[in-house]
């Protein structure tokens, strides 16, 4: 299909100082847990992104000296030449399909605790390491320190063009490397030539563009990687003022500007918080100021946007993190004309959260992540079927969904059948609360796969017992009828159920979202998930108008979202809806009309009105699974040469856990799998062979 010539400027050459990208698509620096540590599985990903025709591709931050050690993060790593040969190793993947490689040099500055290196941290002040509360300190840098922080600066980007990179990033953003310490008036209250007013504490930075420059910038495009708005209001770096300043003083220096916002939470909202484009507000005046090219994020999916960007006049090229890891193949699909197929970002940021638990990034959208070489996954290419057998799965949530879409494209008969009125289970519901709206996409993806293909068929209303099952006589059996959430209490806090808790006195999550409200307020939401149901329970019934108290045995409501970036503005957002937050509490009972609760610390107890909703776990709806499983003979009989569970309904866990089991099973059926192997490949990158 001819690609829409509405898109045509996505794919038009741009200039980067003394190099050219074949297109509009910056893969933009992102962290994905994999880095140095394995680096193999982060090289055939980035690999994946160029393959899938983004023009730039960029490391992770790589941080470049001892004293920025990001350990416990797998980032990448450029301390001296034993680092080079993995790094060539991502240069060739990337050149392999004709992109640019971008290296992202990184100190963190006094956020770092240096728990490998074990050197003592640096910074602009004297301060408390910020990263994991660390009982250490960074001392501040004098003249000396700052001298050899440029050299060691210098060095990594000469390293860098060792390897072969064809753009170098100096990175000042996010409050959380030391050119964007030394620019904040929150880090930097010095009093000599680094401190002070804006052009003094600029200096560094300043500095490291000219010396990367002269050091390679005969051959490499210099970005300069920088964050107008610190989101502090007049406590910090705003826009309308010092953030434009500081883009004016260096305005025509690098070659190129890619802007953003501070921090990281802020940066990469979720869509729960933030819309696509966001940041564009924030970073609209850089093209006004500057004739360098420009670029941002936005967690643009759609081309329409992007091509509208441009036109705007906001940007010359797209950034992108989020929508990259949701598809590494979404340029190439604009490109082919086939932009219906792009697999949009959910923004459920799950990608950042294994990357902040120091483990290989993994995708809601796209199971593949992570899995390129580890398991040879191609996120558009699946291999033929290998025999004519015919699958019934039961259940059209999302690993049903997944199922039938993988299978379907090996060219398997699927039948794909839903007990509900509609597809999706738990994505179709979940996607209806407060601001979860972008969360369809999961389901509205496969959806649209699904439906051209004549060997897939999808029956709703349809219910399925076990003896239909078993008429209906289909070569494999996949059981994927989710899971229900528990109204009694029990969780990782409380073992037994709660005393009193049970139907009417206690809801569920699931009562909640089949509209079964309470007739009459208030409601104590037990969170013991610490995920994002429980923020969510309580959003919705604060909204609808009833008294909320959310109580949770941790510190902190949705304590788990810490890593998803989400914690601060979910505890904002309950705030300002007026619920009430009680950290360190647990249920002891439900009575007629009040919960009492305790106050772990104190030890007392204490009573407040209205209904439970706990929210502490779920359990399969695995009852069809151990009912077949139950008659084997008759399986056999029936021709079934396997049955088995996927998803929730084999271990409840996240939508990209669904997902990401859903097209295992695709991937695995009618092939050779150890039971009492390592299922994928462990090796890592050789760097004395550059393996």
């Amino acid at each position: 299909m001819p690609r829409d010539p509405r898109f045509d400027i996505l794919f038009n050459p741009i200039r980067i100082g003394p190099v050219t990208a074949p297109n509009r698509f910056y893969q933009a620096p992102h962290c994905n847990g994999m880095g140095r540590m394995f680096p193999d599985s982060m090289i055939a990903m980035r690999g994946m992104k160029a393959e899938g025709g983004w023009g730039i591709v960029a490391t992770e931050q790589c941080d470049f000296h001892p004293t920025g050690d990001v350990q416990p993060f797998t980032e990448t790593r450029l301390w001296g030449d034993m680092d080079v040969p993995y790094l060539a190793g991502m240069v060739n993947a990337v050149h392999k399909h004709g992109s640019l490689a971008a290296i992202e040099l990184v100190h963190n500055g006094h956020d770092t605790g240096n728990m490998y290196s074990r050197e003592v941290p640096i910074g602009p002040m004297h301060r408390p390491v910020s990263w994991h509360n660390h009982p250490v300190q960074a001392r501040a840098m004098d003249l000396s320190d700052i001298r050899a922080f440029r050299r060691w600066h210098r060095n990594a980007a000469l390293r860098a063009r060792q390897a072969g990179f064809d753009i170098v990033v100096v990175y000042a953003g996010h409050d959380g490397t030391m050119p964007s310490h030394f620019l904040s008036r929150h880090h930097n209250q010095r009093a000599d030539e680094y401190g002070g007013c804006l052009e003094n504490r600029m200096r560094l930075y300043r500095e490291l563009l000219e010396d990367t420059l002269e050091a390679v910038g005969d051959t490499m495009g210099v970005v300069a990687r920088f964050a107008v708005d610190e989101m502090m209001g007049p406590d910090g770096l705003e826009w309308e003022n010092e953030g434009r300043d500081a883009i004016e003083m260096l305005a025509e220096m690098p070659d190129m500007w890619d802007v953003n916002v501070s921090d990281w939470p802020n940066d990469s909202k979720t869509s729960r918080f933030a819309p696509e484009g966001y940041q564009e507000d924030y970073i609209a005046f850089v093209k006004q100021v500057t004739s360098k090219p420009v670029a941002a994020v936005g967690r643009y999916t759609s081309p329409d946007t992007m091509v509208s960007a441009i036109r705007r006049g906001l940007v010359d090229i797209i950034c992108a993190a989020r929508p990259s890891i949701a598809d590494p193949f979404l340029p190439n699909k604009i490109k082919e004309g086939r932009a219906d197929d792009i697999r949009e970002c959910i923004g459920c940021n799950i990608c950042a959260a294994w990357n902040n638990l120091s483990a290989p990034i993994r995708c809601t959208q796209n199971p593949t992540m992570g899995e390129e070489w580890r398991k040879g996954w191609h996120p558009e290419n699946i291999a033929p079927k290998a025999s004519d057998a015919h699958v019934l799965i039961v259940g059209a949530g999302p690993a049903g969904l997944e199922a039938a879409h993988a299978l379907g494209k090996r060219g398997y008969r699927v039948t794909l059948a839903e007990a509900g009125a509609q597809a999706g289970g738990r994505v179709s519901r979940e996607s209806a609360l407060p601001n979860l709206n972008a969360w369809a996409r999961v389901r509205d993806y496969r959806l649209g796969q699904i439906a051209p293909m004549a060997n897939v068929d999808l029956y709703l209303n349809s219910s399925l017992s076990a003896e239909q099952v078993l008429e209906f006589g289909a070569d494999h059996v996949v059981l994927a009828t989710g899971a229900a959430w528990r109204r009694d209490g029990v969780g990782r806090h409380i073992r037994t159920p709660v005393p009193g808790a049970e139907f009417p006195h206690a809801l569920s999550p699931d009562d909640i979202m089949d509209g079964k409200l309470p007739q009459t307020g208030p409601v104590v939401v037990f969170d013991d998930d610490h995920y994002y149901m429980g923020s969510m329970m309580a959003d919705l019934l604060a909204g609808e108008g009833y008294q909320v108290t959310l109580a949770t045995p941790e510190t902190c409501v949705s304590s788990w979202t810490e890593h998803t970036l989400e914690q601060g503005h979910i505890e904002k957002r309950l705030v300002d809806l007026g619920v009430e937050i009680l950290p360190r509490h647990s249920v002891m009972s439900q009575g007629e009309g009040a919960v009492e609760l305790v106050n772990l610390v104190t030890g007392e107890r204490f009573n407040r009105q209205g209904f439970l909703l706990p929210v502490t776990m779920r359990l399969p709806n695995d009852s069809l699974y151990f009912a077949l499983k139950d008659e084997p003979a008759r399986l056999k009989a029936a021709g079934t040469k396997s049955m088995c569970r996927i998803g929730d309904c084999y271990g409840p866990a996240t939508i990209a856990a669904a997902i990401y089991a859903g097209h295992r099973y695709a991937r695995e059926l009618d092939t050779c799998v150890d039971p009492d192997g390592v299922p994928f490949k462990t090796i890592r990158y050789d760097l004395e062979l550059g393996a």
